[in-house]
């Protein structure tokens, strides 16, 4: 892909070696405001020093600003928090793995997207199950209710019914309705991307929205039950390897 110089920068400012950097959030979603910040996520490699040493380096590095004039939120883990996140039915991480919008990438990171996939057990339905709750009730909360909370809702319990049925990573909520063909979907990504960040709903159209959200949990909580996906990962050891391999091979 094409990157923002201004994107760039900060990757190649943070202060570890990157594993990877990907951009999350609207813009992975398919649904960015022309005022959308950036959200990059990745993983980073502490030296060996700082990480069997008294003093021990982050482990979680976070950085956000407006930085030449494009708001940046950047959200590291080091390898070992992120691999452990993996393990944990973490899908948010997942996404963040596979997104297509790669900033910065290594042989390793390369690998980690090999392994992703066998990340991949029914039990991430519980994860996307909470998340989507946890949207709506934000979402019920405000005066005003906002487009992007509700696009949040579906872009999760769509990915989660998806990964359930496929075992695929898909956080693109336009990519998504290509196979739900949901026919509002299109109309409220054109609001949201149309419109500001903080553009609102008309509220006629609530009782529509929470009677939608109640009939794709249920379709979620189905897709689990029916699930042939794995109980637990099966990549562990090989995880476990490329662990070794990335800390042995720093310079710490």
């Amino acid at each position: 892909m094409n990157t923002d110089p201004r994107l760039q920068k900060q990757v190649e400012q943070h202060p570890y070696p990157l594993m990877f950097a990907t951009i999350s959030g609207a813009h992975l979603y398919g649904f960015p405001s022309e005022d959308s910040d950036f959200d990059l996520r990745g993983a980073h490699r502490l030296p060996l020093g700082e990480v069997v040493g008294l003093t021990t380096g982050a482990e979680t590095v976070e950085k956000s600003g407006i930085h030449d004039g494009l708001e940046i939120d950047l959200v590291t883990h080091d390898v070992r928090k992120f691999f452990g996140l993996m393990l944990k039915k973490n899908g948010y991480v997942l996404e963040q793995v596979l997104s297509p919008l790669v900033i910065q990438s290594s042989p390793e990171h390369e690998q980690l997207c090999r392994l992703a996939l066998r990340c991949v057990t029914k039990h991430h339905a519980h994860h996307y199950l909470g998340f989507a709750a946890t949207q709506w009730k934000l979402f019920q909360k405000e005066e005003a209710p906002r487009v992007k909370p509700l696009l949040y809702v579906y872009r999760v319990l769509l990915t989660g019914i998806h990964l359930m049925r496929t075992g695929q990573v898909e956080a693109n909520l336009v990519h998504l309705n290509e196979s739900f063909r949901l026919p509002y979907v299109p109309d409220l990504i054109q609001q949201k991307v149309e419109g500001p960040e903080k553009g609102t709903l008309d509220r006629a159209d609530l009782a529509f929205h929470a009677a939608e959200y109640e009939r794709l949990v249920l379709q979620l909580e189905t897709a689990y039950s029916e699930s042939h996906l794995p109980e637990v990962a099966s990549c562990s050891s090989e995880m476990h390897d490329l662990l070794l391999q990335i800390r042995l091979g720093s310079d710490g």
